[in-house]
């Protein structure tokens, strides 16, 4: 099983500490299972144009490739304005809508404001369902106050939630095996 963490944002180290946190705990309940974080601070993503794949750039390719190579997504955003920051958009632009039909999906997002935890259910949920992606029924919203100095999260509450998170992550891909994908 192939886990992605997605750190949706080309600002700050908040979101990718935050996905990072949430792997490492899938990796507690299943130390067998794959994560890889992709972090677009890392990458030269140019914006979708409705381009064939091999026309875009290098790391744009190595984006899109690294999404649909994996089995279960964890998307990771700060919320600027009340939404997903461009970045994080552009990727569900790029990327085949088929390539996540059926693969599970769960959310976690940081920001400035206790209201903006409704981002996940307003806009990212709608995404999932166009998508036809299995969306895990927790998800995990970070305060600016929930982490430390060095950007660990420091707050009990979201640590359970991450926890949570992790496990139905894993829950429900193994359920999905178990079903040999029959649901779809």
């Amino acid at each position: 099983m192939k886990i992605l963490g997605i750190s949706g944002t080309i600002l700050g180290a908040k979101t990718a500490a935050l996905v990072n946190a949430i792997l490492a705990e899938v990796k507690n309940v299943d130390p067998e299972i794959q994560t890889n974080l992709l972090d677009l601070r890392d990458y030269e993503m140019q914006f979708c144009d409705g381009r064939k794949t091999d026309q875009y750039n290098e790391d744009t390719q190595k984006i899109i490739q690294a999404v649909t190579e994996a089995d279960v997504y964890l998307i990771g955003f700060p919320i600027f304005n009340g939404s997903m920051p461009a970045p994080l958009k552009n990727v569900f632009d790029l990327v085949p809508p088929d390539v996540f039909r059926g693969k599970v999906m769960g959310f976690a997002a940081n920001g400035g404001t206790y209201q903006h935890y409704l981002v996940i259910e307003n806009q990212l949920k709608p995404i999932a369902g166009y998508f036809r992606s299995f969306v895990a029924p927790s998800s995990v919203y970070a305060h600016t106050s929930h982490y430390n100095l060095d950007n660990e999260i420091a707050d009990e509450d979201v640590l359970a939630r991450i926890r949570a998170l992790a496990e139905e992550l894993v829950m429900m891909q193994e359920g999905l095996k178990q079903k040999g994908k029959s649901l779809l």
